[in-house]
């Protein structure tokens, strides 16, 4: 029987770390955390109690050095990512890099080639590539079941910039480089990309601070996006709701259908709602409904399966996982553009 898979965790507080070490526990049987290295000033106020006794270091110099890993989870700002995946990448280990891995393309750029001229196993953290619904979305679009794309529609907005303090490394430019769309609208825009199968031909967008709470980063927007077939895309969200809660919808309009989805229905997986024609007095009508889920940890069963994506291209079962070090990038240089395309007040060509 082969051995779990030894992971080494970079970046304890994360605000996602609990929730990924969580996640990992779900298939220890394939892989375990074995060693921390805490980053964010050594502070560990959100580690479990079963990983209290691992081996910890201050450093990934000093973990490369000292400890027998296979791989790593790197839960990091967007300002440290570069080094430390360098010098994974040049030991040899595999990488699971948090989203979106980076606060620039040039960042990403470095990312990328560090970790393709090892040939080491990359995952990213964009877990909606494993999400039925989200799936099911790219199976209509690449059966033609929409005809003609005409329009997608996004929208996301979630918890003001107060749940977390104006102080958080989030909202800091110089540490994250950008804001909403860097850390939570780059979810959307990387399924754009994942469920259309189709690139960005060029970007107009309108971001910035429009709540009342002061920040060095934007707190929202909203991006069009002309698609690479014609079809317009638009993101819209941002820090805007004032307590713990969020909303999230997408509408996809064809010249043959259309179909609305909610990721979050209550007491479900996420619900589309189907609208296709009516050639004559029936009209067709139906809906798809994924199961309830109740896995423990970040991403619950897309993130599963996002793990185990990964573990079965470190042991060379499939040749790469659904998230790449090229889409990263990709949804990086989006990011971008759509920061440029705001401050500069232009139309911007991908």
């Amino acid at each position: 029987m082969t051995q779990p898979l030894k992971l080494a965790f970079i970046g304890v507080d994360n605000p996602h770390g609990a929730g990924w070490r969580d996640l990992i526990a779900n298939v220890t049987t394939e892989a375990a955390i074995t060693s921390l290295v805490p980053m964010y000033g050594g502070t560990t106020a959100s580690l479990q109690q079963c990983y209290v006794d691992l081996p910890r270091y201050t450093s990934t110099t000093e973990l490369i050095a000292t400890e027998q890993f296979d791989a790593a989870v790197i839960c990091l700002p967007n300002d440290e990512t570069v080094a430390v995946v360098q010098q994974l990448a040049a030991a040899g280990k595999h990488i699971l890099l948090e989203k979106p891995g980076a606060g620039r393309v040039t960042d990403a750029e470095q990312i990328k080639n560090a970790i393709d001229q090892a040939g080491v196993a990359f995952q990213s953290g964009y877990m909606f590539r494993y999400d039925q619904c989200a799936n099911r979305l790219r199976q209509m679009v690449s059966d033609g079941q929409f005809g003609k794309l005409i329009s997608i529609e996004s929208k996301y907005v979630t918890s003001d910039v107060n749940r977390r303090g104006r102080d958080h490394y989030l909202f800091d430019e110089t540490v994250s480089y950008a804001g909403f769309f860097s850390w939570l609208a780059c979810h959307h825009l990387d399924l754009l990309l994942y469920i259309t199968d189709q690139s960005v031909k060029a970007i107009t967008a309108r971001v910035g601070v429009f709540g009342d709470i002061p920040a060095t980063v934007e707190d929202g927007g909203t991006a069009l996006l002309d698609m690479q077939h014609g079809a317009l895309a638009t993101i819209t969200g941002g820090y805007w709701v004032p307590r713990w809660a969020g909303e999230m919808y997408w509408t996809l309009r064809g010249s043959e259908r259309w179909v609305h989805w909610d990721p979050r229905k209550e007491n479900t997986g996420g619900v589309i709602e189907i609208h296709g024609p009516q050639p004559q007095w029936y009209a067709m009508e139906d809906e798809f409904i994924a199961p309830a889920d109740d896995t423990p940890g970040y991403g619950g069963v897309n993130g599963v399966a996002l793990l185990r994506d990964w573990y079965s291209l470190i042991r060379g079962e499939v040749a790469s996982c659904r998230n790449t070090t090229q889409s990263m990038v990709d949804t990086v240089r989006l990011i971008e553009n759509i920061i440029t395309a705001s401050d500069e007040g232009r139309r911007i060509d991908c």
